[in-house]
């Protein structure tokens, strides 16, 4: 028998199964989380910004010479910018089918008195959370929304003009390259905005990809949503609030 201080050590506990509490802990915290955007509205957005993204992309490489030299092949350059400019509409039209993009699309095109005064503390550069209250999307949103489909039905407009020069006589031509090329330079300058925008707010992108958000973040960005933490009909849930009581 070997000495009792030769004996052989214990094997280290092995760990239990996970407690119940901790079990659930994941699924507590997704469970948690607010819907924001249904799975056909995070497409609409992803195909819409994919097409417009090559739209612009094209543009710099047909306006710009040193990357029009270094890309090259012009021609396939042109197609693709032609069709990327025609489709880009495309998305948000299909998406007409589904409730929650329409239900949506009518909160942006509301405007309210909290609009207003949210639009007035951006002016001032007041970022004070009282001072800029919003619903599901806040002014700063609408008026993009609001900017970037009229920006694209024109130069959808101006560009067929160039495209198709039987249209329309030269003048109108004329007119329709000056229009385009200018605005083309705006949308590309206001979707660099968007795009740092995105960045600078992690919770916001994730609402976009996941269709999910954060209920502290819903409270703090947007105090006038009243999302339903469970179930879709959160998106219908608001849209009757709007002008006295602030909310969309």
């Amino acid at each position: 028998m070997p000495p009792l201080s030769e004996s052989p050590l214990s094997e280290p506990p092995r760990p239990g199964p996970p407690l119940p509490a901790e079990a659930g802990a994941a699924p507590a915290a997704t469970a948690r989380r607010v819907r924001r955007f249904t799975p056909a509205e995070r497409w609409i957005h992803r195909t819409t910004a994919a097409l417009l993204g090559a739209c612009v992309v094209s543009a710099a490489c047909l306006y710009v010479p040193a990357l029009a030299e270094l890309v090259g092949r012009r021609a396939l350059v042109v197609t693709v910018h032609e069709w990327t400019g025609i489709l880009t509409p495309v998305p948000a039209l299909l998406g007409l089918v589904s409730r929650a993009f329409r239900a949506d699309l009518g909160r942006l095109n509301r405007f309210g008195p909290h609009d207003r005064r949210w639009l007035r503390a951006a002016l001032r550069r007041d970022h004070s959370r009282n001072e800029r209250p919003a619903g599901k999307f806040n002014a700063g949103q609408k008026v993009y929304a609001a900017w970037t489909a009229g920006a694209v039905l024109v130069m959808a407009a101006t560009g067929s003009l160039m495209w198709f020069t039987g249209l329309a006589p030269l003048m109108w031509r004329t007119s329709a390259t000056f229009v385009h090329d200018w605005l083309a330079l705006a949308v590309g300058i206001v979707v660099i905005g968007h795009i740092g925008k995105a960045f600078a707010d992690p919770e916001a992108r994730r609402g976009m990809r996941t269709g999910r958000v954060d209920p502290e973040w819903a409270a703090r960005e947007h105090p006038l949503w009243r999302p339903e933490a469970d179930g879709d009909d959160h998106h219908d849930r608001d849209k009757h609030h709007d002008g006295d009581n602030h909310h969309d």
